[in-house]
């Protein structure tokens, strides 16, 4: 049952009766993005420094969803992040009042703006890679059952291109036209963001560039308004494309670049370091070319919500939504293949450090989540690591600072005692790793140490080999 949080239905109250004339924005969806995004449009002010939207966060009553509104309402982050600027919006937001977090739909029906970031699954097991829709479609449908005629509807949720124009916008003049409301002026737009969590989380949203279109130029033109209005595009310019399927292409096309260049040095890491060879001194070298200086350097594979299923949006949209059959994206595909592969290679690489193999030996991970200093572990490559090491007997333990969630492996937020550690992986570049000084902390013991990610530096490295330690890393070789 939809309900409005305790503590929450005084602050909506006074949103919904404002008579400063703000405008009211719903965020639908409070993951990862769409709860830094509410955060960042409830920071927006104008030239005297009052708030310039009544912000009101929706996400679906179940116990996550919850949590991640409760958390809002009390002024925090629902998620940890080393951003101390997001931290300290989310807190300012919460004594301005002007922003507040329900799992109530029928408050779209308030709203003058509604940003969807609701995330789109795919089933990569499938034969064919397939969107799972009917969750998408039951947002879109909760935004159609309640939302003003009038009100811009920005959908920011990464998609297959033709999402929009040929699923989301039937949709919402279906459930219009149920309520017998006008349906012919809709007001759709589609921006899509490029969120980084980190330290530069906030910074991410409201000093990036932005690509956008509408499916009418009033549409397009409201959109650019309202997204000027708390992105600094003095810093950061919009750009506006001829059609809402071309931004949605420029999104999944953006991310299959980054993603395949992750696989080319994927796939050269495994070549250069049976020749002995390391690879990040060659890429190194590479990247004194300034035309070359976005070229990627070796690791663990890929993970988060983007780079692990996006590639494959291209396939989705040439045959399920403009109906293509016969049209292919090897390159893309064979990518997310290679990437995926990643954690093998590790466990192949440790395996090679014990002549009698990996059964029954006690290996730490250090780092659950899919990237440095965030504690988002979705799809993470650590976690896949870890069952490739149970399944050859081995008993794995994962420590991370920012990770607070239930994996399926023991979890430690710090560094366990050393003794009985047979062997140590460093897989994610937290801070707290970067930094660590593996040596004190082995006391007598001597595990060894596998670098998968470039946490530590070739100096870092040669100094544990002179302490005794066995090292190896992907990427480096053997020197």
């Amino acid at each position: 049952m939809n309900v409005i949080l305790p503590g929450a239905a005084a602050t909506l109250s006074g949103l919904l009766s404002d008579k400063r004339g703000r405008k009211i924005v719903c965020v639908q969806g409070l993951g990862f993005v769409g709860a830094a995004n509410a955060i960042a449009i409830a920071s927006a002010r104008d030239g005297a420094g009052n708030p310039l939207y009544n912000v009101i966060g929706v996400d679906l009553p179940t116990a996550s969803g919850q949590e991640r509104a409760a958390a809002l309402n009390q002024g925090a982050f629902p998620f940890a992040t080393t951003d101390t600027t997001l931290i300290d919006a989310a807190r300012s937001a919460r004594v301005a009042g002007n922003l507040v977090a329900v799992t109530e739909a029928s408050v779209f029906g308030e709203a003058d703006i509604i940003v969807v970031e609701i995330g789109l699954d795919i089933d990569d097991e499938a034969a064919t890679p397939k969107v799972d829709l009917p969750p998408f479609r039951a947002a879109i449908s909760a935004v159609g059952d309640h939302m003003k005629p009038d009100a811009l509807i920005l959908l920011e949720s990464t998609v297959p291109p033709g999402t929009t124009e040929r699923i989301v916008a039937p949709l919402l003049r279906e459930r219009l036209a149920a309520r017998a409301l006008p349906a012919h002026a809709l007001k759709l737009a589609y921006c899509y963001e490029r969120v980084m969590p980190g330290d530069g989380y906030l910074a991410s949203i409201v000093e990036m560039w932005r690509v956008y279109a509408g499916m009418t130029v009033p549409a397009a033109d409201a959109a650019e308004a309202f997204l000027s209005s708390f992105i600094d595009t003095g810093k950061r310019s919009l750009t506006r494309l001829g059609s809402i399927r071309a931004v949605e292409t420029a999104k999944v096309l953006e991310n299959t670049f980054r993603a395949v260049n992750i696989a080319l040095i994927d796939e050269w890491e495994k070549f250069a370091r049976r020749i002995d060879v390391d690879l990040f001194e060659v890429l190194e070298a590479i990247r004194v070319r300034p035309t070359h200086q976005n070229i990627r350097y070796p690791g663990l594979g890929v993970g988060g919500y983007c780079l692990s299923k996006d590639p494959l949006f291209g396939g989705v949209s040439a045959q399920d939504i403009f109906g293509l059959a016969d049209f292919e994206f090897p390159l893309s595909t064979a990518a997310v293949t290679i990437n995926d592969r990643m954690p093998a290679a590790t466990v192949a690489l440790l395996e090679e450090t014990f002549a009698e193999g990996l059964a029954g030996k006690r290996v730490l991970i250090l780092g659950a989540s899919y990237r440095e200093d965030v504690g988002d572990t979705r799809h993470s490559p650590s976690l896949t690591l870890a069952r490739l090491l149970a399944d050859k007997r081995a008993t794995v333990a994962i420590a991370d600072p920012l990770v607070d969630a239930e994996i399926g492996v023991p979890l430690h937020r710090d560094l366990p005692d050393a003794r009985g550690f047979d062997a140590v992986i460093l897989a994610v570049g937290h801070k707290q790793y970067r930094a660590i000084d593996l040596a004190a902390w082995s006391g007598a013991e001597r595990p060894v140490i596998l670098d998968a990610n470039g946490v530590l530096s070739r100096q870092q490295l040669a100094a544990l080999r002179q302490a005794g330690f066995k090292v190896a890393a992907i990427g480096r070789g053997r020197r």
